[in-house]
């Protein structure tokens, strides 16, 4: 006989999945832990396997268990597209959409404002990167479209949507004499595109370089270099005002340009496929040099 797989149940798996915690699955869904537990495995009964195991102190997917999440993304979205056009539901649809931190004050707010226009009913979900992650998330169907950087001529996935060039970036103030013996540079965490392209062109031109800073996020990057700490690898886009290039100041190397591209889940809904399309044309015109 076949399965016949409960909506709420599926919908609890792609939220404790997404969330990676089935606790806060829980309250999202305001339904006790117990609750869910009951219906994973329910699921686990009907899909006749494991759908989970333990790490830590939670859960996380089996092969199988990833498997069905995709499946379920998509029966969910059809779902919930039929109980709209039948007016049957108020249940609001949401749409995923990831971006690194660089794009936070021109690019994010301008794609909201445009798609919410056209789609005033969408519940959209940002989420920051790191850069890294984001293609991870787009394949694992966690998010619908994103922005990524990639390296130079690497092959990156997507949609290239346009090269920018990687600046050597201090603040105003910053004393040239501190740059003198070894580079003190404040990095973001590995891996990161921008970190390893300092390294690797302070290497090659055998300049000797230290860590003043590390930090996870873009606005430590810069409140690391407003407190004169050191130098960063950034694009220009985004930079605060008292932030300026500073590779001719320091007579530092030329850095190789980075890819920004843009990346789209294969079992996006139309709602989500829109907001891709949006986030497309407001990048291009707000990032892109001569736009």
């Amino acid at each position: 006989m076949k399965s016949t797989f409960d909506i709420d149940a599926l919908r609890a798996v792609v939220i404790g999945i997404e969330l990676r915690s089935f606790a806060q699955a829980a309250v999202e869904l305001g339904r006790s832990q117990s609750a869910i537990s009951m219906q994973l495995k329910k699921l686990e009964q009907q899909a006749g396997t494991q759908l989970f195991v333990r790490k830590g102190r939670g859960l996380v997917p089996t092969e199988a268990g990833e498997a069905l999440a995709s499946y379920a993304r998509r029966i969910i979205s059809l779902n919930d597209e039929a109980a709209r056009a039948l007016g049957a539901t108020a249940i609001s649809e949401t749409v995923r959409l990831g971006l690194p931190q660089d794009f936070f004050d021109d690019v994010m707010p301008a794609t909201l404002s445009a798609y919410a226009r056209d789609h005033p009913g969408v519940h959209v979900d940002v989420r920051a990167g790191p850069n890294h992650t984001l293609g991870d998330e787009i394949r694992a169907g966690r998010l619908d479209g994103a922005i990524a950087f990639f390296a130079e001529g690497a092959g990156g996935e997507g949609d290239l949507l346009c090269t920018l060039p990687m600046r050597w970036l201090a603040h105003r103030a910053f004393g040239a004499e501190a740059g003198h013996n070894r580079v003190p540079l404040v990095l973001f965490d590995h891996p990161c595109l921008f970190r390893q392209a300092a390294l690797a062109t302070l290497e090659q031109a055998n300049r000797r370089w230290r860590p003043a800073v590390t930090t996870p996020s873009l606005p430590g990057i810069w409140g690391a270099l407003r407190s004169r700490l050191g130098i960063a690898v950034r694009t220009e886009h985004g930079a605060p005002d008292d932030i300026i290039c500073a590779g001719d100041e320091f007579n530092l190397p030329g850095l190789p340009s980075i890819e920004l591209r843009m990346l789209r889940s294969q079992t996006a809904a139309p709602a989500a496929r829109d907001l891709c399309e949006v986030l497309r044309h407001e990048t291009i015109d707000r990032v892109a040099p001569g736009k």
